[in-house]
Formats: structure tokens, sequence, C-alpha cells
């Protein structure tokens, strides 16, 4: 009998850690999406003076030991050209202004092509892109997905779709330190990003799958693709 008691007081305070430990857990997750939906709504009007990924390259060259410099400059959309504009979304996310956060034809065939040919083929539509930029790192795993999920709705129903290819352009990486258009521009062209020609955009645009290898030099045949692309679209 005392062993039952024993047994039974230990699966109780057991129990009760659990749901404390859930407890915490709702909070946390509370205070977070509060303060993403809180500064989403900032962004309406608020250009943000860094990112998560900004943060994370400083720190990550803290503990290489490397010099390391941040160009960022956030300039309005119509002082980005059009060429960019439209190659980012030729090469990125072609049906951007038709889907609601997540391109479910891309996730699927991303999946299938994983599965039967054992590759993998990237699928994070644009406002996924700007969500883990903003607010989450460029390490893979579950949880982070599961995350960048949850707060896609949310960036899709407070900003317009115009903000959120604002916001994009201005913040994602383009290479060592440099994030946004302009700074992009400027460093590999050595021009204001409104006046990239079609094929510097595209140049550009096939610099985002891996922006830390790759650089906007040659006409590759990706770059092409994007070309081709662009001319498909209507826009």
């Amino acid at each position: 009998m005392a062993r039952k008691h024993r047994a039974s007081s230990r699966f109780r305070r057991r129990g009760g850690l659990l749901r404390s430990f859930v407890l915490i857990l709702l909070v946390a997750a509370g205070l977070f999406y509060t303060g993403v939906a809180g500064t989403l709504l900032m962004l309406h009007w608020v250009n943000p003076p860094f990112t998560a990924v900004q943060i994370e390259r400083r720190v990550s060259s803290w503990f290489d030991g490397e010099p390391y410099r941040k160009r960022y400059e956030f300039v309005p959309l119509n002082r980005i050209s059009p060429n960019l504009q439209h190659a980012v979304i030729a090469a990125e996310d072609a049906r951007f202004y038709q889907h609601h956060g997540f391109d479910w034809n891309q996730i699927r065939d991303a999946i299938a092509e994983d599965v039967e040919e054992h590759r993998e083929r990237g699928a994070s539509t644009i406002t996924q892109q700007l969500v883990r930029n903003l607010f989450l790192s460029t390490n893979r795993s579950v949880i982070r997905k599961a995350v960048e999920f949850s707060i896609v709705p949310l960036a899709e129903g407070i900003l317009s779709k115009r903000r959120i290819l604002e916001l994009y352009l201005n913040v994602i990486e383009w290479g060592r330190g440099i994030f946004g258009a302009e700074a992009a521009a400027r460093a590999y062209f050595g021009i204001p990003a409104q006046n990239l020609t079609r094929l510097q955009a595209a140049q550009l645009a096939s610099v985002l799958p891996s922006p830390l290898r790759r650089k906007p030099g040659r006409v590759t045949a990706y770059v092409r693709r994007i070309l081709s692309r662009m001319d498909q679209m209507n826009w």
C-alpha cells in the first residue's frame, strides 16, 4: 500500500511539472507571437533597422574572428528598378501575387522531386523568406520551419503585397555583409538599385539561392532561365 502511495505521489508530481512546463511554453509562445504581430504592424510604416539574419551574421563573424562590414540601405520600392522586382519574382516566387503566403503547387512539386529524385528543390515564397530574415535564422530545422509557417499568415494578413516585396528586396542577403537591393547594386555594379538593367537584375536574382557562395558576375544557365521566365510572365 505504501509503495502504491509513493508511486501515486511521484506520478502527481510529474504531472504537475509537465503541466507547469506546458503552461510556460504557452505563455512564451503567446509573448513571442504578440511581439511578432506588433512588429509586423509597425512595419507598415517603420523600416527595420536590422533583422535576425543580420544579427546572426554579425555573431558568426565574432566567433570566426573575421572582420565584418554590414552594407544596408533601405530604399522605397519606387527606387528599386522594376527590372529587379520582375527578376526576383520570376526567380523566387512566380505566383507571388496569386498566393496567400504559401505556394502549395511548388511545395507539392518540391516534395515529389525530393522523394522521387532524391534532391531538394526550394519552395519558399517571398513571404516565407521575409519572415525567416526578419524573425528567425538561416539554420534549417523542423522547429524553425514550423514557426516560419505559423508567422506567414500573420505577415500576409497585416502587410500588403507591395510592402512585403519592398521589405524583402531591402533586407534579403546578397553576399557577405550585403543586405538589400541598394547595397547589392552598388557593391556589384557601382550603381543605385533604380538603374539596374534587365541583365544585371537577372544576375542579382541568380545569387539569392546561395548568397554567400554566388556572385553576379557571369551569364550562367540559371541567369538565362531567369531571363526566359521574365519573358513568359505578364509584367
